[in-house]
């Protein structure tokens, strides 16, 4: 099992962008010290939900402060972004990390993003397959051109090749957020692990994993490729010595930065959207995750492993809101829960 950490960097009600962008940065110092596997970082727009706008610009930083925790990108939103520009700056991070990067993508959502960057809604809605097979034909071929509906150029060398690589490594890993059956089937048919979202429990991601398994297996992958692949789930982790407490932090905290940040997503298109409760969602993320002792926190990883078969975790460890909080919970997660796990 491989636990590692969630980054949003969220910012919370009365901080500053840049006091959440260094909480963000000694969080994932913190959990290489920690002897965390891995450190995945969101992206956003306009929002402060999370302010990191460029995962992989955060991740080329990261990558040069660490030396041996993995970095990966949870998730590069695919539709706003150009796919041959991101498996460039994705090949670089992968040679010069010595293949510590993992990129992870999405479709994201009908934001008002799409239009700032002038991708728009198409780009959201239908183009996303288009968009995740260019990318993956730039990471594994020594040219490439293009003749789709929505990318069309000549032959050109891929330069960097992640395949040089002195470890011998064919490219980096992409990892594809997976929220719907279509985007499960998107990513079994291509053998790509997904990461699947802190929003839902372990009898859904267990339904998720299993119909991965019978879309790769339908398009001819065999069972050990399909046993090779290492699916992610996202969750929250707090720990106290009392489960109360744990759940008492992330409920004075959460629901007031959820609220400012999920209110301040605009559609591109007017279209209505239905938002959480920030108090009922913070409650159910207590009780889906490892939120308690480190005991408890122990066994529900263990359990959700059971459960779905997925052996790799992003855990969201700054529900707190506070930079000295934060850093303990990883200390914690690192000395206290996974010696249990081992």
């Amino acid at each position: 099992m491989r636990v590692g950490t969630f980054v949003l960097a969220a910012q919370f009600p009365g901080q500053g962008q840049g006091e959440a962008l260094h909480r963000a940065v000694r969080t994932a110092e913190v959990a290489e010290e920690s002897g965390l596997d891995s450190v995945w970082l969101a992206e956003h727009h306009f929002v402060p939900y999370g302010v990191c706008p460029s995962a992989v610009t955060l991740a080329a930083l990261l990558l040069g402060r660490t030396q041996r925790i993995r970095v990966g990108t949870a998730v590069s939103v695919l539709p706003t972004q150009h796919p041959v520009a991101l498996g460039e700056q994705a090949a670089l991070l992968h040679l010069t990390s010595g293949g510590r990067f993992s990129l992870g993508v999405g479709r994201g959502g009908p934001w008002v993003d799409l239009e700032v960057f002038g991708r728009g809604l198409e780009a959201y809605e239908n183009a996303f397959p288009e968009s995740l097979d260019l990318l993956l034909r730039w990471l594994s071929e020594p040219s490439v051109a293009a003749e789709g509906e929505r990318f069309s150029f000549r032959e050109v060398a891929v330069v960097p090749r992640p395949a040089e690589d002195l470890s011998g490594a064919p490219g980096p890993e992409v990892v594809v957020a997976c929220t719907s059956p279509a985007s499960v089937r998107l990513a079994a048919e291509r053998g790509l692990p997904m990461l699947l979202g802190m929003h839902v429990g372990d009898q859904e991601k267990a339904e998720m994993v299993a119909l991965w398994r019978s879309s790769a297996l339908a398009v001819g992958r065999t069972p050990d490729e399909v046993a090779a692949v290492a699916h992610v789930s996202a969750g929250v982790v707090q720990i106290s010595d009392r489960p109360a407490d744990a759940c008492e932090t992330l409920l004075k905290a959460m629901p007031g930065w959820l609220k400012q940040g999920l209110d301040a997503h605009v559609t591109v298109d007017g279209r209505a959207r239905a938002m959480r409760d920030p108090v009922t969602y913070t409650e159910l993320l207590t009780r889906l995750h490892p939120v308690g002792t480190p005991e408890l926190c122990a066994d529900r990883l263990a359990a959700t492993s059971e459960r779905t078969g997925i052996t790799r975790f992003a855990l969201l460890v700054e529900g707190s809101g506070d930079l000295a909080a934060t850093e303990e919970n990883v200390r914690r997660l690192g000395a206290e829960v996974l010696p249990q796990l081992r």
